[in-house]
């Protein structure tokens, strides 16, 4: 069996130091906001070549508190991809402001910048572009019009730690950057962990009041905040594994070079150009038979994901939020889209049997 993935075999590398840094953490008796998030935060904004890190408790609160620091008016529109995880919807939502769905480069996965302009209204105040996949958007055309319509920009870099679009890194083209440290990510904590990353001092310090009850100093407070800390257990894994990311992503790359050299043309593979570095959080290929390709593939000892089966306008959580906006591209994507295996654990043989039955279908 090859397994889609596997938590224990993907972190077994790290173990020895995970223990070590664990009873630091344990014997200090500090466990919230202490040295280790702060270490972390720190060498993540280097990473990312970024001038802040503010860690939080996970990617979804990463994009709620950077939208609630803009202070935007109830009911002002956010531009955001109708593909996208619903994680991205529900930040706009939660904020009491309305997902303006764009249908994504049916190519990239990625919203098309070519489609961003017809969606802005008078009510449009900011772009959520999602790095889906680990790959990085078409950044300066989305630049462009975002300073053309003095928008702000957020990047949901759930999926991308360490991808570049024409040498800049993600997390680095917005306002603000919201990471992700989930488990399965291409940099992935122990437990739920996230961040947000910018390069404006004001805006980095209105997260880190945001995160802590809206406090800077214990017991006053300043504005109406949340409890939304990065602790420091998972900082301090993260720190771990975060020296390990670059050969994580280059392995993951190496996998993904199979499959674009092997599958046959029968699948739709990845896009590849030489201005994005991409670090396949997923791979996916899409098929229009998807789903007895996925049955197929499970036959043969094979474990795949689907990500993800259901558009968001179409989740029966947003009825009355985005059901009366049309996504066919989307929708699409939706449904003939299939993510193959590439763990950090994966061999190149694994990679390489998967490919031979899969050319078999």
């Amino acid at each position: 069996m090859i397994e889609y993935e596997s938590l224990g075999k993907l972190n077994q590398s790290f173990f020895k130091d995970y223990k070590k840094v664990f009873s630091e953490t344990l014997e200090s008796g500090w466990y919230i906001l202490g040295t280790k998030v702060k270490q972390f935060e720190k060498e993540y904004a280097t990473y990312c070549d970024t001038k802040h890190c503010v860690g939080v408790a996970n990617g979804l609160d990463a994009l709620i508190l950077s939208l609630r620091a803009f202070e935007f008016e109830k009911g002002t529109e956010v531009i955001v991809p109708s593909n996208t995880y619903i994680a991205t919807i529900l930040s706009i939502v939660h904020n009491g402001l309305q997902p303006v769905l764009v249908e994504p480069d049916s190519a990239s996965y990625n919203i098309d910048p070519q489609k961003i302009e017809e969606k802005i209204t008078s009510k449009t105040r900011a772009i959520m572009v999602v790095h889906l996949y680990g790959r990085v958007c078409e950044m300066d055309k989305i630049k462009a019009i975002a300073q053309k319509h003095k928008l702000k920009i957020i990047e949901d870099c759930a999926q991308a730690h360490g991808a570049r679009y024409k040498g800049v890194c993600a997390g680095n083209f917005g306002d603000f950057g919201a990471h992700s440290f989930y488990p399965t990510k291409n940099l992935g904590a122990l437990a739920d962990a996230g961040a947000v990353t910018c390069n404006d001092e004001d805006l980095s310090q209105k997260i880190s009041t945001l995160r802590n009850y809206g406090s800077q100093v214990k017991y006053y407070n300043e504005i109406v905040g949340f409890n939304s800390r990065l602790d420091e257990i998972q900082a301090a894994f993260l720190s771990v594994k975060l020296k390990h990311l670059d050969k994580i992503n280059e392995h993951k790359r190496s996998l993904a070079a199979i499959y674009q050299q092997e599958l046959k043309q029968d699948f739709v593979k990845p896009l590849v150009h030489p201005d994005y570095y991409d670090v396949y959080h997923i791979y996916n290929i899409r098929h229009p038979k998807r789903d007895l390709l996925k049955e197929y593939l499970l036959t043969k000892g094979i474990k795949t994901e689907v990500h993800y089966p259901v558009a968001p306008n179409k989740q029966v959580a947003m009825k009355g939020i985005l059901d009366r906006q049309d996504t066919p591209i989307a929708e699409e994507i939706h449904n003939t889209t299939l993510s193959l295996p590439i763990s950090y654990f994966h061999t190149k043989k694994d990679i390489a049997q998967v490919v031979e039955i899969m050319n078999n279908f």
